[in-house]
């Protein structure tokens, strides 16, 4: 039981490092979820299941759900913004209309 606790336990700290490590947000999504998913695993090794249980639903779930949520709302809303007539025209003549005379 002890070995398979050190290995579960490396496999966290593996999986946590690896949700540092990570840059891009869609990939730190997945990454996150499945951290949540070991420390699920770890919590029932360590005879805690309805730990384990909260732990997989909002560590695996809900978390990684919200935040590719959140980056989709972003991403509309940037897409948004830089659609026609939302700013630079790319002429610089049309920038600063005070100096066409």
């Amino acid at each position: 039981m002890t070995v398979l606790i050190a290995v579960v336990l490396l496999g966290v700290a593996a999986a946590g490092t690896a949700t540092v490590l990570t840059r891009d947000p869609l990939d730190q999504a997945v990454v996150a979820s499945f951290f949540g998913l070991l420390l699920g695993v770890a919590f029932l090794v360590l005879q805690a299941p309805d730990v384990a249980l909260s732990q997989i639903t909002v560590g695996a779930v809900a978390l990684p759900l919200m935040i590719l949520l959140a980056l989709a709302k972003i991403r509309r809303q940037a897409g948004t913004r830089s659609g026609p007539g939302a700013g630079s025209s790319g002429d610089p003549q049309a920038e600063r209309p005070e100096e066409r005379a």
